[in-house]
């Protein structure tokens, strides 16, 4: 039995590697089976905490490294009184964490110790908000919102954690955005002492818990911006806390776009509508009876509208929903002088009301007015250094626009919010390397380069689980090609899906799981994070190398700041991200010991071209026949 004493002690690492013995305590958990290479994740990542070091680890598909991980995290957690942060992209992993891989260790360990998942506050309901709002709805809402609100109330009653995920129904964003959990209102002075407040109870459970999780976007949100870390004496989110980063092949892109700015019109107009709705005569400045800001909100909406037209009108999204901008002052700026004036304004009503939860929604609401005029500031006078700025059509019919502002070079920043010295950061991926076992393209890519790297191979024999066969004929499209089998599928009585279809992307990967015969046409997003064991999947068909086509602004930007400083950009990004794109989707066939498949490849480039070597040699070692 391993004694956990009040310091984690000399022999930490021998004692994690003791853990994953034919006799440690894992052997007593339900299918365990030893795996040389978990053994080994786990005694680096022991080093790496006891010795406040950073770690980057590949861990190949089959290394198990989720418990790999969370052994030494929990042990070291317990023993040291910190907090391991365990961050993911997926829901799906987080689940995996918290229902499966946690439970195991609760089971087997001596010590008992407490798990959390930390959401966005915003998916909680707030019963303090929902009581205010309810007394002022005829204020705030029309007949059908207040029916609305009226449902929601009755479930907030029976609720049991009070987030979106227990809502039955997807509620009207603006009667949601009036109730629920909001950083500047419901705080723990206001909401901390009532039982009855889900976020606040939900914090307590993630304040006192050994170990939290998380997902990439919102930790990236609370962590701030670099500046905000920088200020932290110590710790991430927590005084004393460490950080373990899993899939981590996504954290450049989820934190570019985090620690970017992004003004979106939708949310802007929503924040001033909250004031006061011209069309329905409600808000907040209805409430406080303020002529004054009625008038100047339902002003500011129609000129945000007219703004954000006059900036559409110069941007050209033919090729795409995204248009860079290359130059400052793309349009007048027609709307931050108003967005000052409102900001006064409410400042001015809060100066007499004596209702401080009234104050709250106002103060939190101008708040975000100054936010949103900051950001169209930076983004006109393109004051940020070093960054890509663009323009985006969003929405489902693509009518509104959001301005993006993100560091083209993410590395920096990453280096100084996540690999300081004193702390421990660990990053892993079943794909961080593209050739080289000291994994520096990923390193450097998110500024860790003084990190240890470690490349481990998965324990599957590939060899003789995979074959990977390559069609020198070239097939040119996904769609084209689910086309052409179409009728063969249905004569052989095959259940054909195709993404882009009409169905989501997880209804789509619950059929494909569920319905024996079936083939899956599928894009970018089944390339990660997608979990099908067995016989439910043989046969993995790649219609193409995945190189990126550089039209999105932030992949461009990259790619002329490589050229910039005398570098190649197809060899230094674009090829080392086809190598990593590829790995993930050949990833997807063999995901336990007994599973066997093929990977069909029909791009010919993989061995026609120069570059089609570093493909193949990235791939697991399996029979290859070119046809």
């Amino acid at each position: 039995m391993i004694a956990l004493r009040d310091s984690i002690g000399s022999d930490f690492v021998e004692r994690t590697e003791s853990f994953f013995s034919p006799s440690g305590l894992l052997a007593k958990a339900k299918n365990f089976e030893r795996r040389p290479q978990q053994q080994q994740m786990a005694a680096a990542v022991a080093r790496a905490l006891e010795e406040e070091r950073h770690l980057v680890v590949e861990a190949g598909t089959g290394v198990g490294k989720s418990l790999a991980y969370l052994v030494p995290a929990v042990l070291f957690a317990l023993g040291e009184k910190k907090k391991a942060i365990i961050s993911t992209h997926t829901i799906n992993l987080q689940e995996q964490l918290l229902y499966k891989d946690i439970p195991i260790l609760q089971k087997v360990l001596p010590e008992t110790f407490d798990a959390a998942l930390i959401k966005g506050r915003q998916n909680y309901v707030c019963p303090r908000r929902l009581l205010r709002a309810r007394e002022q709805q005829n204020d705030l809402f029309t007949g059908p919102e207040q029916n609305e609100l009226e449902e929601i109330s009755a479930w907030a009653a029976r609720t049991r954690d009070g987030t979106l995920s227990d809502l039955s129904f997807e509620p009207n964003a603006k009667v949601w955005g009036q109730v629920c959990s909001e950083a500047h209102i419901c705080t723990k002075k206001s909401c901390g002492q009532s039982d009855r407040c889900f976020y606040q109870r939900a914090r307590r459970k993630f304040e006192n818990a050994q170990v939290v999780v998380i997902n990439h976007t919102l930790l990236f949100m609370l962590l701030g911006g670099v500046e905000e870390q920088m200020e932290r004496e110590s710790g991430f989110l927590f005084p004393n806390d460490f950080l373990i980063l899993d899939e981590a092949h996504t954290v450049e892109q989820t934190a570019s776009r985090q620690v970017g700015t992004v003004i979106s019109q939708y949310l802007l107009r929503a924040t001033v509508l909250r004031l006061y709705n011209a069309r329905s005569k409600k808000g907040l400045f209805t409430v406080t009876r303020d002529a004054a800001g009625v008038q100047l909100a339902a002003e500011i909406v129609d000129q945000i509208d007219k703004f954000f037209e006059t900036l559409g009108a110069r941007c050209d999204f033919r090729k795409s929903r995204e248009f860079r901008v290359r130059h400052p002052e793309l349009v007048p700026d027609t709307i931050t002088g108003r967005l000052i004036a409102l900001q006064a304004r409410v400042a001015e009503v809060v100066k007499h009301q004596d209702d401080e939860m009234l104050k709250s929604e106002l103060l939190e609401l101008g708040r975000r007015i100054a936010e949103a005029r900051c950001g169209i500031g930076v983004f006109l006078e393109q004051s940020a250094r070093n960054h890509v700025y663009w323009v985006e059509r969003t929405g489902k019919v693509g009518q509104l626009l959001t301005l993006n502002a993100a560091p083209i070079d993410i590395a920096p920043a990453l280096r100084q919010m996540l690999f300081r010295e004193g702390r421990t950061c660990v990053m892993t991926s079943a794909t961080l390397g593209v050739g080289r076992k000291d994994l520096t393209y990923f390193r450097n890519r998110v500024g860790a380069e003084e990190a240890e790297p470690l490349q481990l191979g998965s324990p599957f024999n590939f060899n003789q689980q995979m074959k990977l066969f390559v069609v020198r004929k070239n097939y040119r499209a996904m769609q084209q090609l689910a086309a052409r089998i179409e009728n063969f599928c249905v004569e052989h009585d095959l259940n054909l899906l195709v993404q882009g279809g009409g169905l989501p992307r997880t209804k789509l990967l619950e059929q494909f799981k569920g319905t024996p015969r079936s083939v899956l046409f599928g894009t970018d997003s089944f390339w990660g994070g997608v979990d099908v064991p067995g016989d439910a999947l043989r046969n993995v068909i790649i219609t193409r190398l995945p190189f990126a086509v550089p039209d999105h602004p932030l992949i461009e930007a990259k790619l002329e700041n490589i050229e910039a400083y005398g570098g190649d950009a197809f060899t230094e990004y674009s090829l080392p991200e086809a190598i990593l794109k590829l790995r993930q989707g050949v990833g997807r066939l063999i995901r336990t010991k007994s599973d066997q498949g093929i990977i069909v490849i029909l791009d010919n480039r993989i061995v026609t071209k120069p570059y089609g070597r570093a493909f193949m040699s990235a791939l697991p070692k399996c029979p290859v026949e070119v046809l």
